[in-house]
């Protein structure tokens, strides 16, 4: 059976992380489009705009906060199966939420 990116807390957690990656892009260049259409005043794809930008930087919390959860949930699964948890990935390839000096990756 092919892989996909929700077969393990892993993977789900790094499509969550590359998915909120695009969004941040997407904000920028919303952002442009935005300061080119206030340029030329067009209110209309300004307003669009706007609202674009703001269901973006909504999309972008949520899934900051899905990233929290399944952190937690990797954090959780390794401690229930009493693996080390610096020992599962490679340092360049941990999350920066990833702290383990934390206990729930606050």
């Amino acid at each position: 059976m092919a892989e996909t990116p929700f077969d393990n807390v892993e993977a789900a957690h790094e499509y969550v992380r590359l998915l909120a990656e695009a969004v941040r892009q997407a904000r920028g260049e919303v952002a442009q489009d935005l300061a080119e259409a206030q340029a030329v005043r067009e209110a209309r794809r300004e307003e669009a705009l706007r609202l674009v930008a703001w269901k973006l930087e909504r999309l972008e919390g949520q899934l900051e906060s899905s990233r929290h959860l399944l952190n937690d949930l990797r954090r959780l699964r390794r401690l229930l199966l009493g693996e080390d948890p610096r020992a599962s990935a490679p340092r360049g390839d941990r999350d920066d939420h990833d702290d383990h000096n934390e206990p729930w990756g606050a």
